[in-house]
């Protein structure tokens, strides 16, 4: 676990009945910039040139954690009917933990010298990274990992995604 943001994520953080509020740790200035720069130092090393991120909350911390990494942003769609001009590859994710299967779809902008990195709030059984990773490699980018806010991973799925580092794990939130 990386330790900038960490401790913002957990002071922030709460349940509302049964569901995560991880919109709360965006809210604040202060708090959103610790866990954008935590979500970005394990990588400066890296030789990122390309941050992707999942519609909407990957939008929201993957733009800024590619701006701290002097990287690109690249876009991958969860829906048929959203706006993403031009040529586009197109994966269908597993089941999430709702028991829904998205069709990704990302642009045609992403070349063989391109050294990526996807991130997101939150991964509970990885179907949709695991879908974006395969979008990467179609495109002739090399992947080379994740970032996490919330890591809910389990071991055999962290393991087919390569590098994965997270500000904290699900059961340090407690709740449901």
């Amino acid at each position: 676990m990386t330790s900038a943001g960490r401790r913002a994520v957990l002071e922030t953080f709460r349940w509302v009945g049964s569901d995560a509020d991880i919109w709360r740790v965006f809210a604040d200035g202060a708090t959103f910039a610790e866990v954008v720069a935590g979500l970005a130092a394990p990588w400066t090393d890296a030789g990122v040139t390309h941050v992707v991120g999942i519609e909407a909350r990957g939008f929201v911390v993957g733009a800024p954690a590619a701006v701290a990494l002097g990287a690109g942003f690249v876009a991958v769609r969860k829906n048929a009917s959203g706006t993403l001009p031009g040529p586009t590859l197109t994966a269908t994710a597993a089941e999430d933990y709702r028991g829904v299967g998205h069709t990704l779809r990302m642009q045609e902008v992403l070349g063989p010298d391109a050294r990526v990195l996807l991130v997101d709030d939150w991964a509970e059984r990885g179907s949709q990274a695991e879908a974006t990773a395969a979008l990467v490699r179609r495109a002739g980018a090399r992947f080379l990992g994740l970032s996490l806010v919330v890591d809910e991973l389990s071991d055999d799925v962290r393991t087919r995604l390569g590098r994965v580092t997270a500000l904290v794990t699900r059961s340090e939130l407690g709740g449901p």
